[in-house]
C-alpha cells in the first residue's frame, strides 16, 4: 500500500501545493472517491486547512459505490399507503357499513315486494298512495310469513337468492364486529406539579441525608445514579417530603399520602375527562393503579365519591405491580369494554404516590 508521508509545517507554499496535487493524482489513479473540500477554508493558527463535507453527501456508503443525497432518504407516499392496518381502517368503519347493509337489505326486500305485486297486477310502474299500503302490506305478510316459515318448518322459498346471500353478508359481518369491538383514546392528561415541589439534584440528596437512615456511601450512590437517571434540576418531590428542607419532619402518615393522592389524581382526572368532553356519569370502568400506596377506601372509591360517578360503575385498584401496571391497566380496561355488549368509556390512571 502506497504511504503518504504529511509535509511538514516550514514547507513552502509551492512544495506544499505539489504534494498535495501528487496525492491527488494517486488517489484517483486508486479510484477513491474524496469528499469535496474547500482549499481556502482554514482556521486561524492551525497548520493544514480543514476538510469540509457537504451537507448532502452521505458518508455511510462505500467508497466505491453511488452517492446518495437526502432526497433519496424520503418515503414516497405509496409506501406510506403500503404501511396502514386497512384490516383495523375496515374494523372502524364496520359498524357504520353494517347499518348500510340493513339498509341495502330493506331495500331489497322492498323492491322484490314491489315486483312481485306490480307483476301480479299487470300495471306499469307508478308511485301512489295505494301502491305504498299495498307493498307495506305485502312486506308486513312477507316478514309473518318468514315468522310462520321459521316456526312451522315450510319448506317453500319466501326470498330471492340475492336477499337471501345479502343477509347471510350481514350476519357474518356483525359476528365479526360482536368478536373485534375496537377501542380509542378520547383524551390523555399528565399531572404538572407546581414550583414548589421542584427540586434539584443536589436537593434530591440532602433530602435522603436528613431522612437518617441512609449511609454516605448510599448517598454516594444515589448522587451518581441521579446523574444518569435522566431526570433534570427541576424533578417533583411531594411536599411531604420536601418539607424536611425547611428543617421540618418529614411526613410519613396516611394522611400525608392521601394529600398527595387527591393533588394528583383530582388534577388528572379533571382534565382528562374536560379534554374529551365527558361527564363523570358516563364513565362505566374506573381502573386506578398505584404500587406502593393502596389504602382502604380505595383511590377507586375516593375518584367515585369526588366526581360523583354511578354507583354501577366498574372499579379496579390494582397495587403492588411496579412501573409495568400502567401497560397492566390499559389492557384490563381494553378486555372489559370489548365484553361489554353495547361498549362504554373506561377512565385509566396511572400514579405513584411516594409520601
Amino acid at each position: 500500500r502506497p504511504r503518504f508521508v504529511p509535509p511538514s509545517s516550514d514547507c513552502g507554499e509551492a512544495s506544499c501545493q505539489g504534494r498535495r496535487h501528487n496525492r491527488s493524482k494517486l488517489i484517483s489513479g486508486l479510484g477513491i472517491r474524496m469528499p469535496p473540500r474547500a482549499e481556502s477554508a482554514t482556521m486561524e493558527g492551525s497548520a493544514a486547512p480543514l476538510r469540509r463535507v457537504d451537507s448532502d453527501t452521505s458518508l455511510s456508503d462505500s467508497e466505491n459505490g453511488p452517492i446518495k443525497t437526502y432526497r433519496d432518504y424520503r418515503v414516497r407516499k405509496s409506501k406510506l399507503i403500503g404501511m396502514i392496518n386497512w384490516t383495523h381502517v375496515i374494523g372502524t368503519y364496520a359498524p357504520q357499513l353494517f347499518v348500510v347493509g340493513i339498509m341495502a337489505l330493506l331495500g331489497l326486500i322492498v323492491h322484490q315486494v314491489a315486483t312481485e305485486l306490480f307483476e301480479q297486477a299487470g300495471s306499469e310502474n307508478c308511485f301512489s298512495l295505494n301502491t305504498v299500503i299495498a307493498v307495506a302490506l305485502a312486506v308486513k305478510d312477507l316478514f309473518v310469513g318468514v315468522y310462520e316459515r321459521l316456526v312451522l318448518f315450510r319448506g317453500e322459498s319466501l326470498f330471492s337468492p340475492a336477499v337471501e346471500a345479502t343477509f347471510v353478508v350481514l350476519v357474518v359481518v356483525g359476528w365479526l364486529i360482536r368478536m373485534d369491538n375496537p377501542v380509542y383514546l378520547l383524551s390523555f392528561a399528565t399531572f404538572k406539579a407546581p414550583d414548589s415541589w421542584k427540586v434539584s439534584h443536589e436537593q434530591i440528596v440532602e433530602m435522603m441525608r436528613r431522612q437518617e437512615c441512609f449511609t454516605e456511601d448510599s448517598l454516594e450512590f444515589m448522587r451518581r445514579l441521579l446523574v444518569r437517571s435522566g431526570t433534570g434540576q427541576s424533578t417533583a418531590w411531594p411536599p411531604g417530603i420536601v418539607q424536611c428542607l425547611k428543617g421540618m419532619k418529614t411526613d410519613r402518615t396516611i394522611e400525608g399520602s392521601r394529600r398527595e393522592a387527591e393533588t394528583v389524581i383530582f388534577d388528572i382526572v379533571e382534565k382528562a375527562l374536560k379534554k374529551a368532553k365527558v361527564s363523570p356519569k358516563e364513565i362505566d370502568v374506573l381502573v386506578i393503579n398505584c404500587s406502593l400506596f393502596s389504602p382502604t377506601p380505595s383511590l377507586c372509591a375516593m375518584v367515585i365519591s369526588k366526581f360523583g360517578m354511578r354507583s354501577d360503575i366498574q372499579s379496579y385498584n390494582l397495587s403492588g405491580m411496579g412501573c409495568g401496571a400502567s401497560l397492566i391497566s390499559v389492557g384490563l380496561a381494553k378486555d372489559v369494554l370489548q365484553r361489554s355488549a353495547f361498549g362504554g368509556k373506561a377512565l385509566v390512571v396511572s400514579t405513584e404516590i411516594i409520601t
